[in-house]
């Protein structure tokens, strides 16, 4: 389509605006209305945008709009209508778009509108726009909020919107080509804001009390005002810098000129001083060509350096997914005046308005008032402006607002989350990478600001400093960020500049950290056991984080996989000799305590009434506590643990004597009421020998102490995933080690982002150089780990530093190579697979190992710390006995039968399979089957009924009647299969009767153990049936499909059809009821079963499907789960006969809606959803095709399943073979966690199934 060509309508609205003659712009009658008609034509665009494409071609904005604004601002209503049409006009591409589109026929037209803005800009960079638009702004201020209508507070913003749209524009770089220094289309539309006095305006905005509404605003328009400016480069401007500025250029001038003329002298050295038409040819010695001979060279010797292997071969194309990153556009140098303006605005701003400016718009983000992505702007004025105070005289109490233990938190805490998000987004990883730079930096400006505080020459300023210090190195957050973001670096989603910035914000926070422990003999700072870097929470979301003095040891819950710890072994209590001997030792401590002498600490909590522990545990565990803490001689910590617990103090109380500090009601009012049986604690009125006695009394006590429970090794299967488990983390404190701390820096990812980094030294700052230098030198010489260093890349990096004529302006680098080329050509002395040690990145075990020898490493130390132990020559061949021995015995499963026999302890069954495989003695771990539970023993015996009947007659009156059962049933079973059975045999009458009694004492009739409110039985009841369900559905799970000749008995899921029919599933329930029916006839005509899936078509059956009470009614009825990955829907086995299906229908048609002697009953059963046959079922029957239009069958979805089921029938195999494919529906059962992976459980056990037998193999 020709954009030129404009459409007839638009062409028409556009003639009726009016038309200019000069300078006079001359108006139609209905100019207003074609404004507001251009206004809905715009409403009404496409997806290409045509009608924005074809006002932009006819430039009606240049021609028509900007005039009328300019010649008419006091017609208002004409005014407010053109700014309006305006604002849309110029609306960035993006926000058109949504993003940048990846089709070339989209692109296009994003190109093309962006053109159209490139043109705007330029007719906006006018004095005469910028003032009608001041003007107007100006007069809409001046008003008070009492006379402010609401139009003038939408003409106002759309204002603002206007200017932030036109600065919005990027720069054209076919059109901009001029060098640092000219005015580009930017620059002028700059100078015509600051002529019209936008700026000022901007300014009495950021700073009035009563236009806090307009702080985003005004925060997102100095944000591009200062696009392309460098915070240093103006800071510097106008202080005699012009020198240094032009001495700069000079000496990259002359660094160039240098490089030029050295090779000029290297060519002259090589060319030989007569000229030879016949170069001749040569032979390479020691290079070796394709075959085994030299390689021959037929150029003259000029030209030997430059000679390589890949002369004349095509450059491999690099994929689009690994190229690196683009870079962002680099700052360029305005004009002066330009820069001159800037720079006086931002003193303006820094003294009035910055530190108003950002506390409103934090406060905003923090409620989130704010729209998505916008603390953008924060991170970025955070960053330049405190960059530019510290370059201009440094003033901290003009950005007092961003500097503190807050501002790192919010920083810190951005960081994290566009790290996470730049993890888990893969497709927007571009974006969050750069959001993630914008913070990085405002993080690192925060550093150099503190830095910069402590050589202030106040006091209260470097006190200040040490404080925000001690705060940002005792918390492992900040800590472990650096870490992170090493490990995590990829180059094809993160820039260079990133990498820039990274290193050197490294390099400051070590630097920082080194002086702050140089200082002082010792430094206590915050740990984890064990736990990598992540956030934690200090409540209420923005808030920062605690003072490291006062900072209690708080707890975390990650999600970690289940660890192997070894038996835990009970401590033994000691002997009454070593008693005597410690009494004797605490007896003057107690009475220092006693008489005063010694202050006794206010924080001992004995009881916590909102604890889940019993009250009887609580005081064993008060008396525990109080004599550990005699046994380890912590007398204050006993004493006062003693009295608290006579004086009932509870977590509420602040002290003995002393009232709740809030209204808790299971305070305990009285010390009889916690604790009323004895004086175990001693009466309310005991002196000093009386609690002389209690404490020796409580030491010699043979209390019951808690042995830690032994953790059993999990079995590991090849085929099972790996189970994970929510453990608790415990954060504490250590004394913190500065070379500790740099050790975790020396890994593969660190130094492969260093020598990355130094690749370009030569376009590289001399900061940047030196500071990726400065933390190699760290590692190498700090650490004593020279051979971290030993890589190819890197030596290659070195070689060309070393033969650059221009090497002279990196001696910094010069040197760090000549030290570790030493270094290692030192150690290839003694030992000789260093140069193969070249090709590979190196941990430090590994260092280790190259210096020390390969065997330095003792066992539990390195990288095979982690690694199974080697099988000596004798366990190969007792494991190859074993494994003749067993192979031939029938019914027993090998494995457990060697690991039953094998001498050397601690081995696992994956470690003897792969061992097998290894050895020969099998093909694959398929050889080794693992028994799948519930595989047997799904039928009951004579014998088994009768024991089980035995059982529950002898437990019947206990309190968990099912739970002894499964302790003393001989033969395995879960304990879904023993309720069931127990329902079936007619033993108990529903499930209500098997559930765990739980302990009542009647404390009064509305009050518990405690004194807290009774829980009534029915909300326990609840607890005990959910509890109950999952436990069935796990069993259930584990057990696998049923056998396919397994038939419902009588009446089986009445009561459970009961209860979802009063939970309000009468719907679904009819729908499985006609389902049954249906398929009962059909195989009565037919004469032939095959499985038949239910296919839920409406919202409420698959909702139903999703329900696991559901299924498990489904299940009792003989109906068959999906079977394996390719099946989606339960199925009506081919086993069940109609008899068994029209029984299984009776069972639930019970408790159907309708009783079972209204004539709906006697009704031809409808026909399921999936019958092809035209016919709907009648009104009311429940069908989920009721009243609704023919429903397209979904296409097939895996579901994800934790574990493989197997088709057990060969009946349902043959019968689904020759049947039709059943239709797909939606899947129906999904977890939650499941969710969140995008591939199914079973296809991820697959792949890694596969993996590990590649593993075998090689």
């Amino acid at each position: 389509m020709d954009w030129y060509m404009m459409n007839c309508e638009l062409l028409a609205t556009c003639s009726a605006l009016g038309y200019l003659e000069g300078d006079v712009y001359h108006r139609e009658p209905d100019c207003l209305e074609s404004v507001k008609d251009l206004i809905r034509y715009l409403r009404h665009e496409d997806e290409t945008r045509d009608v924005r494409q074809q006002l932009g071609a006819a430039q009606i904005l240049q021609n028509d709009l900007l005039p009328i604004l300019v010649q008419y601002p006091q017609d208002k209503v004409l005014f407010d209508a053109v700014v309006r049409l305006m604002v849309n006009l110029t609306q960035p591409a993006l926000l058109c778009f949504g993003k940048v589109p990846p089709d070339a026929t989209s692109r296009h037209h994003f190109l093309q509108v962006l053109s159209y803005l490139q043109a705007y800009k330029e007719a906006f960079a006018s004095e005469k726009v910028f003032g009608v638009l001041s003007e107007k702004l100006y007069d809409l201020l001046q008003l008070d909020w009492e006379q402010r209508q609401e139009e003038d507070t939408l003409l106002i913003e759309r204002i603002l919107l206007l200017v932030r749209n036109v600065l919005h524009v990027p720069p054209d770089p076919t059109e901009e080509q001029g060098v640092d220094g000219d005015a580009s289309v930017h620059d002028r539309v700059l100078w015509a804001l600051h002529i019209s006095g936008m700026d000022d305006l901007l300014k009495f905005l950021a700073s009035a009390q009563g236009e806090q509404q307009w702080a985003l605003h005004v925060l997102e328009i100095i944000s591009l005002m200062f696009r392309d400016q460098s915070p240093e480069e103006l800071a510097a401007l106008g202080q005699g810098q012009t020198a240094a500025e032009h001495g700069e250029d000079t000496q990259e001038l002359e660094t160039l000129r240098q490089r030029e003329l050295a090779e000029r002298r290297a060519r002259a050295l090589q060319r030989p001083s007569r000229h030879s038409r016949f170069g001749g040819s040569y032979v390479l010695q020691g290079l070796k060509a394709i075959g085994d001979r030299d390689v021959v060279f037929h150029k003259g010797l000029h030209n030997l350096k430059s000679y390589s292997h890949d002369l004349g071969k095509e450059m491999r194309r690099v994929p689009r997914r690994r190229q690196a990153a683009p870079e962002a556009e680099p700052p360029r140098r305005s004009a002066r005046n330009v820069r001159l303006f800037l720079r006086h605005f931002c003193q303006d701003f820094l003294e009035g308005c910055y530190n108003r400016l950002m506390l409103l718009v934090k406060d905003q983000l923090v409620r989130e008032k704010a729209q998505q992505h916008d603390e953008t702007y924060y991170l970025w004025a955070t960053a330049f402006f405190m960059a530019f105070n510290r370059r201009r005289g440094f003033r901290p109490e003009l950005v007092s607002e961003t500097v503190g233990v807050r501002a790192f938190h919010f920083i810190e805490q951005n960081l994290t989350t566009y790290y996470e998000m730049a993890l888990m987004d893969k497709k927007e990883a571009v974006t969050w990478a750069r959001r993630m730079h914008l913070a990085l930096k405002a993080y690192q400006e925060l550093l150099r600001t503190v830095q910069e505080m402590d050589r202030s020459p106040e006091q209260a300023v470097r006190d200040s400093s040490q404080v925000i210090k001690s705060n940002i190195f005792y918390l492992m957050e900040y800590r472990e960020l650096f870490l992170a973001l090493f490990r995590k670096f990829d180059e094809t989603k993160q820039p260079r500049s990133f990498l820039r910035d990274l290193v050197e914000t490294a390099h400051l926070f070590l630097r920082m950290l080194e002086h702050f422990c140089r200082g002082r003999t010792s430094l206590v700072v915050q740990v984890g056991c064990g736990c990598p870097a992540s956030r934690v929470s200090w409540g209420g979301g923005q808030a920062a984080p605690p003072d490291p003095v006062l900072a209690p040891q708080s707890k975390r819950v990650q999600r970690r996989k289940k660890p192997r710890t070894p038996a835990a072994v009970a401590p033994q209590p000691p002997s009454a000799v070593e008693l005597e001997e410690l009494w004797a030792g605490l007896d003057p401590q107690i009475q220092a305590c006693l008489q005063g002498q010694v202050p006794l600490p206010e924080d001992m909590v004995p009881f916590d009434a909102a604890s889940e522990t019993p009250v009887e545990e609580q005081r064993t565990e008060a008396l525990l506590r109080i004599q550990g803490c005699l046994r380890d001689a912590q007398v204050p910590q006993a004493l006062r643990l003693l009295r608290s617990a006579r004086y009932r103090r509870c977590n509420s109380h602040p002290a003995p004597g002393q009232g709740c500090r809030d209204t808790v009601p299971a305070c305990p009012p009285l010390p009889r009421d916690v604790w009323p049986e004895g004086d175990v604690f001693g009466p309310p009125d005991a002196g000093p020998p009386e609690e002389t006695r209690l404490l020796r009394e409580i030491l010699f006590a043979p209390l019951p102490w808690h042995a830690p429970p032994e953790a059993e090794e999990p079995e590991e299967e090849e085929d099972e995933e790996e189970e994970e488990e929510e453990e608790t983390m415990q954060v504490s404190e250590k004394e913190f080690n500065f070379l500790d701390y740099l050790k975790r820096f020396a890994c593969p990812p660190v130094v492969r982002a260093l020598v990355l980094l130094l690749r370009g030294y030569a376009r590289n700052s001399p900061r940047t150089n030196h500071c990726a230098a400065r933390l190699l030198h760290r590692l190498a010489r700090d650490l004593h780990m020279e051979a971290l260093l030993f890589q190819l890349s890197l030596f290659a990096l070195f070689h060309r530093l070393l033969n650059d004529p221009a090497a002279g302006a990196h001696q910094e680098l010069v040197a760090l190579a000549k030290f570790v080329l030493g270094k290692f050509f030192a150690l290839a002395a003694t030992n000789k697979k260093a140069f193969v040690e070249l090709l590979f990145w190196k941990s430090p075990a590994a260092v280790r190992e190259m210096t020390e020898g390969y065997s330095s490493l003792r066992e539990g130390e390195g990288a095979g710390r982690s690694r199974v132990p080697p099988w000596t020559p004798q366990e190969e061949q007792e494991l190859r006995e074993l494994y003749w021995k067993y192979k031939e015995v029938e019914g027993e499963d090998i494995i457990a039968a060697i690991l039953a026999h094998l001498p050397a302890p601690g081995r696992t069954r994956r470690q003897v399979v792969k061992q097998l495989v290894r050895l020969g003695l099998a093909s694959s771990a398929k050889d080794f089957p693992r028994e799948r539970k519930g595989t047997h023993l799904v039928l009951w015996t004579q014998e088994q009924e009768e024991e089980l009947t035995r059982l529950f007659e002898e437990f019947q009156g206990s309190e968990d009647v099912l739970g002894n059962i499964m302790k003393h049933l001989t033969a395995r079973r879960s304990r879904a299969r023993v309720v069931e059975k127990l329902l079936g045999l007619g033993l108990v009458s529903e499930r209500k009767e098997l559930y765990k009694k739980r302990r009542r004492k009647g404390h009064g009739p509305g009050l518990g153990a405690a004194g807290a409110p009774v829980v009534p039985a029915q909300d326990s009841s609840a607890e005990d049936r959910d509890s109950e369900e999952e436990e069935e559905e796990e069993d259930e799970a584990e057990e696998g499909p049923m056998e396919g000749h397994w038939a419902p008995e009588e009446g089986a899921g009445q009561g459970l059809a009961h209860s979802l029919h009063q939970e309000g599933l009468a719907g679904p329930l009819q729908w499985l009821e006609n389902c049954l029916r249906r398929t009962a006839g059909d195989r009565e005509e037919d004469g032939v079963s095959h499985p038949v899936p239910l296919v839920p078509l409406s919202e409420e059956n698959e909702d139903a499907m999703e329900d696991r009470r559901f299924r498990a009614l489904l299940r009792r009825l003989g109906l068959r789960p999906p079977a394996n990955e390719q099946e989606s829907f339960w199925r009506i086995p081919a086993a069940l006969t109609p008899q068994q299906l029209r029984r299984a229908a009776a069972s639930i048609a019970h408790y159907s809606p309708d009783p079972p002697g209204s004539p709906k009953g006697l009704l031809e059963p409808p026909r399921c959803p999936q019958d092809p046959t035209p016919e709907q079922p009648p009104a009311g029957l429940g069908s989920d095709s009721e009243s609704e239009e023919p429903v397209p069958v979904p296409s097939l979805v895996q579901p994800g399943t934790k574990r493989r089921r197997e088709l057990n029938s060969e009946d349902e195999d043959d019968g689904s073979s020759g049947a039709e494919p059943a239709p797909a529906a939606p899947r129906a059962e999904e977890d939650e966690d499941e969710d969140e992976d995008p591939e199914p459980l079973g296809r991820r056990k697959r792949i890694r199934r596969i993996e590990e037998e590649e593993e075998e193999e090689d």
